[in-house]
């Protein structure tokens, strides 16, 4: 099992529990095509006697007697006689094929690997979400491990060479990784990785708080453990599925870019999605720098939003900023035209209660 930091993408994903576990694993069989060979019989010259019981050549194989040599010269404008060559003529006859060497072969043995992941023992196979690696047992010349196959299907099965591998799959935050021996007549291996989804949205009272107004960052264990942690996840959108292995985590929860921070528990379970909803108590305000009550606001205004205590909340420029606070009090600062003296007002922000702040310009 292994844990890694990643940015999950947007839109969301349903991790399906149901499924079927793979159960064919295949061999390939190779054919070797064999020559038959011929023994032709030995060709003796004309007139030796043959040992009795001696076989005599097929009929179709005819000895011939050596030709009598003429040793005059022959006439002139005549062409010497052709020689009839000894024995059978052999050209009609194919060359042997040579049969392929059996290194070669073993070199060129493709056994088939099946591979497939279940949540347990017990419990479903796992059908999508799945990214497959299968590595060499022993690293290159340089000392790295380079994937030989990689697939992101639920069941696959990849044509490899008899021998050992590392087989690496991983289900979101969640792995697994084990050392494989694929035997020539083809290997099974199932995978089983304690894993499941959560899917984070964000609430203000009833009504939903939009996904691009609230994100998530995740951390593993409880937020009243000791100790400063880095996040294993950052900026997770509203309905995206994180996939972590099984055990307890804790969810801090930014709405806006103010003070709305909300931190909270939860347990993840093997093979289950974990709906898990965060509750802010929170309102978005307008600030607006005005002559009088419902006048016109004024531009290019520069804001500080601070706490009763004097802590800067929040600071920007503009007409109409928008903030998201927490329930609370606060006091709004505007800077304008230069003067030195600011615009001050105090405000409260109740839970759900979305309202404009006018500071008035006098």
């Amino acid at each position: 099992m292994g844990l890694g930091t990643t940015r999950t993408g947007r839109g969301g994903r349903l991790i399906w529990a149901a499924g079927i576990l793979l159960g064919a694993c295949a061999g390939d069989a190779a054919s070797t095509a064999h020559a038959q060979f011929f023994n032709l019989p030995t060709v003796r010259p004309h007139g030796e006697m043959r040992p009795q019981g001696e076989l005599r050549p097929p009929a179709d194989i005819l000895e011939q007697a050596a030709p009598i040599q003429n040793l005059a010269p022959p006439a002139e404008g005549t062409a010497p006689p052709r020689v009839a060559p000894r024995g059978p003529a052999l050209q009609s006859l194919p060359p042997a094929a040579n049969p392929a060497p059996q290194q070669t072969q073993r070199q060129n043995a493709q056994a088939q690997l099946a591979l497939a992941a279940r949540y347990g023992s017990n419990l479903p196979q796992i059908t999508g979400g799945l990214h497959w690696r299968v590595y060499p047992a022993k690293p290159d010349q340089a000392g790295a491990f380079r994937p030989l196959k990689e697939d992101k299907s639920a069941s696959p099965m990849f044509s490899l060479p008899p021998g050992n591998y590392i087989v690496h799959v991983g289900f979101g935050l969640a792995s697994a990784t084990r050392t494989v021996n694929l035997r020539a007549d083809g290997s099974r291996e199932v995978f089983e990785i304690p894993a499941g989804g959560l899917r984070i949205t964000g609430r203000v009272g009833d009504a939903r708080i939009p996904p691009g107004q609230v994100w998530f960052d995740l951390f593993s264990g409880s937020q009243f453990e000791p100790g400063d942690r880095r996040p294993i996840v950052q900026s997770v959108a509203a309905g995206d599925v994180i996939l972590v292995p099984e055990g307890s985590y804790h969810i801090v929860s930014h709405y806006g870019d103010g003070n709305s921070v909300v931190r909270s528990d939860i347990r993840v379970q093997t093979g289950k999605l974990i709906d898990a909803v965060v509750t802010h108590r929170a309102a978005i305000i307008t600030l607006k720098l005005v002559s009088q009550y419902g006048g016109e606001a004024r531009a290019n205004t520069q804001w500080s939003v601070l706490t009763p205590g004097g802590d800067i909340v929040k600071e920007s420029i503009g007409a109409f900023p928008r903030v998201i606070l927490g329930e609370g009090e606060y006091r709004a600062v505007a800077r304008s035209d230069d003067r030195e003296k600011p615009y001050e007002r105090t405000f409260k922000v109740v839970t759900g209660v979305d309202t404009d702040v006018e500071v008035l310009a006098r």
